[in-house]
């Protein structure tokens, strides 16, 4: 009896530490997408590039193409954009190997951070968005 109490109490540790790490890496999963995906072009700090590469922090583009978002994440971008009053002509390429829950929590970072305090994307609208893309795109 004291030996499968043991036991019994040795796999609910491991169960909740597993559990624990599970949560702490999708946590995290924006900001490492972020960091490979956005980063060498957008910078750290999300300036961007003066005059090259449009700034995602503090970004009115966020909440004004809020439905452009996804498709753009993973399609990428050609021609010109306003960025904050700024226009922008540099292609962007897309990230087609990220699934949609990762493109979901990559956008939730994007908006959450560098000084955006913008509406969180839910995985159904990224799947649902993303459904929506312009053929060809």
């Amino acid at each position: 009896m004291v030996v499968s109490r043991a036991i019994a109490a040795l796999a609910g540790i491991v169960a909740l530490f597993t559990l624990t790490q599970c949560f702490t890496e999708k946590q995290n999963q924006g900001k490492r997408l972020y960091e490979a995906n956005c980063q060498s072009c957008h910078m750290e700090d999300g300036s961007g590039l003066r005059g090259v590469i449009p700034p995602i922090a503090g970004a009115d583009y966020l909440q004004k193409h809020r439905e452009e978002l996804p498709c753009l994440i993973r399609h990428g971008l050609e021609g010109s954009i306003v960025v904050n009053g700024v226009e922008y002509n540099q292609p962007m390429p897309g990230a087609m190997s990220l699934r949609e829950d990762e493109i979901t929590n990559l956008l939730n970072y994007i908006q959450t951070n560098f000084g955006n305090n913008n509406e969180r994307y839910t995985f159904p609208e990224v799947e649902q968005l993303l459904q929506a893309c312009p053929p060809g795109k």
